[in-house]
């Protein structure tokens, strides 16, 4: 199975790199899987209706989310009636699902679970226990052969001790929501495929998505000030995993860094 695991995608000009740059970059690599993290799709700050469905429109087979799952309430009663649409496995007594199983048309099995991070973030359940329940969950539902996890953290350290907690266990662990891209994707000796952070689809002429300039003076001052996006230099950061379908364990993984085309210079 060929898995396509796309980092956190920021607002609208993330998802038009996503539909200028996706199809093409499936069709080439045979991709049968394309999981997203969602939570900053809706103006950069979590997720709508109408974003989840704009991505799962795009190719996307599984939208996952993080802290700002829950910033538009409307998005609540979404994650109610589409599973595709995924939010982090230890939020307590949320609405929505933290794991989803799907099938494939050729009738391969893969699931998916997100799960958030408690360093530097909520103290939400301890997703190290969590995972263990969504484990046994899975195994209830007659299992899987290919295990995706979208660990949504701050910590690098927490992110990466998720990877090896799962070694042998899913097939795959990346982490989100930093929106900075880490250069350590490896196979594990277990087969479990990990990258601590996959970057964000969006503009990286900027602060982690937003204009530099609203950021700089947020420190310079310790004041609130307003954040508008950027809109430069858009990317779609990704990680390739190429998975055992028997076995489970990867077999090949890399990182993608896909750049929209320069716009050609006007003709006088």
């Amino acid at each position: 199975m060929k898995i396509l695991g796309i980092g956190d995608v920021i607002g609208r000009v993330g998802r038009d790199a996503l539909r200028a740059l996706l199809p093409g970059l499936v069709a080439e690599r045979g991709i049968d899987v394309v999981v997203a993290n969602g939570e900053n799709s809706a103006g950069g700050l979590g997720t709508t209706p109408e974003t989840a469905a704009d991505l799962l429109a795009l190719g996307v087979h599984v939208v996952t989310g993080g802290n700002h799952t829950w910033k538009h309430k409307e998005y609540a009663g979404y994650l109610e009636h589409e599973p595709r649409a995924l939010r982090p496995f230890n939020y307590p007594a949320a609405p929505g699902r933290g794991l989803g199983l799907y099938t494939l048309p050729d009738g391969r099995r893969y699931a998916v679970i997100n799960l958030i991070g408690r360093t530097f973030m909520a103290p939400l359940e301890n997703p190290f226990l969590a995972v263990e329940r969504a484990l046994t969950e899975l195994a209830a539902l007659g299992g899987a052969e290919v295990v995706i996890v979208d660990m949504h953290a701050e910590a690098t350290s927490e992110k990466r001790a998720m990877c090896w907690h799962l070694d042998g266990r899913a097939s795959v662990v990346w982490g989100t929501h930093t929106h900075v891209p880490t250069a350590d994707e490896e196979i594990l000796p277990g087969g479990t495929a990990c990258v601590t952070d996959l970057g964000m689809t969006g503009p990286y002429a900027s602060v982690i998505g937003l204009e530099p300039a609203g950021s700089i003076k947020r420190f310079v001052t310790s004041r609130p000030v307003p954040y508008r996006l950027a809109e430069s230099n858009v990317q779609v950061r990704a990680l390739f995993v190429e998975v055992d379908d028997q076995t489970g364990r990867a077999r090949a993984i890399e990182r993608l860094v896909l750049r929209l085309p320069a716009a050609a210079p006007a003709v006088s």
